[in-house]
């Protein structure tokens, strides 16, 4: 994907006299985004990096979800419910613990975890490990048939029902069915498609469209980059959330449980900070 915030440097010999210059090229709305001295022919110069602010804008606007309702219970008393869905090893199992048992994730309303994973060894007993110490109401579900039953139990005690669910596999086509099947059972108020920050971009967008809406299933709503502890610097999340095309209600950034989890778009606004942090020597305007 193109970079869509058209960032240009300018040199000069004081910060006042760039500063205007930038202003006259990009306009009145102009941002100055990083600053720098460096050597021209041996000369101190000031350099900026300077983008619209109008760029940054519409930056934000792509990647800012729906804020949450203030009452997470519908009508019928149902809780608020949040899936979980991604490749195998992306992470979806040790976030849906952070959401689950951070206090204060949702305001004061309680969460619960229901999982549909039941294929991968040990990942049922690592969430129910995570719900039993954090005292959290944790549900299994095998069958559609279950559903009902479970959620019943969930609503008398939660507000919030995180949703765990399996890695995609091309090669069992059969059971990636069965659990998207039994997902639009639940019929989840949000999933999130969780994918690690380090993940090729090309890859990324073919794994997003494995799990976008069909006719027959429910498909990811928002965004939620993973590992970005693994990524060197940064650069290049924003571009890859903005390849995605959904919005990002947070970012996870270490193993830690619950701590290791952050709001998504101030996180991916200040990475964008402009891959100028590739470069050691900027400093924050």
């Amino acid at each position: 994907m193109a970079n869509l915030l058209p960032a240009e440097r300018f040199r000069g010999a004081d910060l006042s006299r760039v500063a205007d210059r930038a202003r006259r090229v990009l306009g009145d709305d102009v941002m100055i985004l990083h600053t720098r001295t460096v050597r021209d022919g041996g000369v101190p110069m000031v350099e900026v990096l300077a983008a619209p602010s109008h760029a940054l804008d519409t930056v934000r606007t792509r990647l800012e979800p729906r804020p949450l309702p203030r009452t997470l219970r519908t009508a019928d008393g149902r809780p608020y419910c949040i899936a979980l869905v991604g490749p195998t090893g992306a992470g979806k199992t040790t976030t849906a613990a952070k959401l689950a048992v951070r206090r204060g994730m949702f305001g004061g309303a309680r969460c619960g975890v229901l999982t549909i994973d039941t294929y991968r060894v040990g990942g049922m007993e690592q969430l129910a490990t995570y719900a039993e110490l954090a005292d959290v109401p944790f549900e299994v579900i095998y069958e559609a048939r279950e559903v009902d039953a479970a959620m019943q139990r969930l609503a008398a005690d939660c507000e919030v029902v995180i949703i765990d669910t399996p890695g995609r596999s091309p090669a069992s086509a059969e059971l990636t069915e069965r659990w998207r099947t039994l997902l639009d059972t639940i019929a989840p108020d949000e999933v999130h498609l969780v994918i690690p920050a380090s993940l090729r971009a090309d890859l990324a967008v073919d794994i997003g469209r494995a799990y976008a809406p069909t006719r027959t299933h429910c498909g990811a709503s928002h965004l939620l980059l993973s590992k970005l502890d693994e990524v060197p610097r940064e650069t290049g999340i924003t571009d890859l959330a903005l390849s995605l095309e959904m919005p990002a209600r947070w970012i996870t950034d270490g193993q830690d449980v619950p701590a290791d989890i952050r709001p998504g778009v101030p996180r991916l606004l200040r990475a964008w900070g402009l891959s100028a942090d590739a470069e050691s020597d900027w400093s924050p305007a």
